[in-house]
């Protein structure tokens, strides 16, 4: 059991640190691009930012089961790639289908990786609004002192 822990600590350590990564590299992506996304049209960058950004974040998602499937494939949980790749997109989403399950050996493991999903979809999401939150001030407060 306290393998498990452990080994699960350093997967959420590893994932936590690489969301944090992710979002300090898209607030400087948001500091560049924040000249360009003051100028008018507003709308269409703004499509173009939500678009952008989701795949971003996808992509963080997506590098952190493939972390946790990487971890049970060399911890030998699964005999796979593709089963070991599935249950982690399941756990990870908290979906928790229990179709594929891992050996009760590993078993602390699907719930470690389920509260690193929930963590990351959590933090992402709340970056992901404040971020559009604050470009979309920025471009309200911006028109209206340009229009007085």
């Amino acid at each position: 059991m306290l393998t498990q822990i452990a080994i699960g600590t350093v997967l959420l350590i590893i994932n936590i640190t690489l969301a944090a990564i992710a979002a300090m590299a898209l607030e400087v992506m948001f500091q560049k691009t924040h000249p360009w996304l003051m100028r008018e049209p507003h709308r269409p960058k703004l499509v173009l930012l939500v678009a952008g950004v989701s795949l971003w974040l996808l992509g963080v998602i997506t590098l952190g089961v493939w972390i946790w499937a990487g971890a049970y494939l060399w911890l030998g949980a699964f005999p796979t790639l593709e089963q070991s790749v599935y249950f982690s997109i399941v756990a990870y989403t908290t979906l928790g289908l229990g179709d594929v399950v891992l050996p009760q050996a590993w078993r602390i493991l699907a719930g470690m990786e389920a509260a690193n999903g929930f963590i990351n979809f959590g933090l992402l999401s709340a970056l992901f609004i404040e971020a559009l939150r604050q470009i979309r001030l920025n471009q309200v407060e911006l028109r209206r002192r340009s229009g007085d």
